[in-house]
């Protein structure tokens, strides 16, 4: 089934590529940067704030809005981009990465996944076809194939079982697939064995998906195994459809991807880190609850044009981050999510001069120079 989404790629540097994708809820510039909005919400943001940063595409997520409120009430609310007032593209996932970070497995089988709700232990069975017409029915512009998203570290075998159940999966998928206006992705697995990553890219490609993603990738491996992985599969996807690389989120991680071929990203990073007091700022990464802060009247990044910048100091985001205000973590997420969506607008602007290279190294040596002379947190998570 053809044509849900569609991506015209406009400028090339390199592997690098920016261009612009079409889908029934208007065009998305990439490569382009989604917020998580897990229970079709972007935690302390409003839909209209993601509009104005400039978003015009949010990730929900399926297992969560299958618990509560229901898909059959999301369906009679006109659709999730309705039901969450947010005018632009949503893409869902399958609820497969669901059953493995936060629900207890009881079988993952040919069949499907069953586990129990984390909110109340009731029983949940994910089938290929089921997590369709569970996205078909919440209204997203794309869906995900149900895959399975295996833990690391896990023994190859079990791996390449795992990536070939995901193929099948993939197949039933394409069956269960009816709306036309809606884009199906398939998902390439394999752990960290770049043999079996190729073979699942091979079986995925092969099928006739609307799009592409690389999923299993930043839940514990190596920081050099994902990146590896991340180039390995990207080389094999198709170069006219749009290509999607799960759950990675550093500034520099995403400038690496963007740098391999990828189009589209997501990760809880930005929100999750301003909400434990952690900003991305183009000289670093600040961790406010630091008492150095306790007194600085200078914004978080002086070359930020994001509403907190303008009108916050640091000194001010400390104290409120540290009285338990609510307002820190909204004014934290705004500035983090800014950060993040400049970042993907100067990456389409480098594209298109042809100076990505060049930009990709200059922002890593800032990023890298500043939290050298500040001790600013160099992980994940600050």
């Amino acid at each position: 089934m053809e044509g849900a989404v569609s991506i015209a790629i406009e400028a090339r540097d390199g592997a690098a590529r920016a261009g612009c994708l079409s889908t029934p809820h208007g065009e998305v510039q990439t490569p382009a940067f989604m917020p998580v909005g897990t229970r079709a919400a972007v935690k302390a943001m409003s839909p209209d704030e993601l509009w104005s940063l400039g978003y015009r595409l949010v990730l929900a997520n399926a297992y969560h809005l299958a618990v509560r409120p229901g898909p059959e009430l999301v369906q009679e609310m006109g659709g999730v981009g309705r039901f969450m007032g947010f005018p632009g593209a949503v893409l869902t996932d399958s609820g497969g990465f669901q059953a493995m970070s936060l629900a207890k497995i009881n079988s993952i089988d040919e069949n499907g996944i069953r586990f129990r709700s984390h909110l109340d232990g009731a029983p949940v069975a994910l089938t290929p076809e089921s997590a369709i017409e569970l996205q078909e029915r919440l209204g997203s512009d794309m869906m995900m194939a149900l895959d399975e998203c295996t833990p690391y570290p896990i023994d190859r075998e079990r791996a390449r079982a795992s990536a070939e159940m995901t193929a099948r999966w993939a197949e039933r998928s394409l069956r269960a697939h009816r709306s036309p206006t809606q884009a199906l992705f398939g998902i390439v697995q394999g752990s960290i064995y770049s043999d079996l990553r190729a073979m699942s890219a091979r079986q995925i490609t092969a099928l006739g998906f609307d799009g592409f993603a690389t999923g299993g990738l930043s839940v514990g491996e190596p920081k050099e195994a994902m990146l590896g992985m991340a180039e390995l599969v990207v080389s094999m996807l198709p170069e006219a459809k749009p290509r999607y690389l799960m759950g990675v989120g550093t500034p520099e991680d995403l400038l690496a991807a963007i740098a391999m071929g990828y189009d589209l990203f997501d990760c809880v990073l930005p929100t999750r880190n301003a909400r434990n007091g952690g900003a991305f700022t183009s000289r670093g990464r600040i961790a406010i609850k630091r008492a150095i802060y306790a007194r600085d009247a200078r914004p978080l990044d002086p070359d930020c044009g994001c509403r907190g910048c303008a009108t916050l100091t640091r000194a001010y985001l400390r104290h409120l981050y540290l009285s338990g205000e609510i307002l820190a973590a909204r004014a934290l997420t705004e500035h983090n999510l800014f950060f993040y969506a400049r970042l993907m607008s100067q990456a389409r602007t480098a594209i298109a001069s042809g100076a990505y290279r060049e930009f990709q190294r200059a922002m890593i040596d800032r990023i890298s120079a500043a939290e050298g002379e500040t001790g600013g947190a160099k992980s994940n998570v600050v």
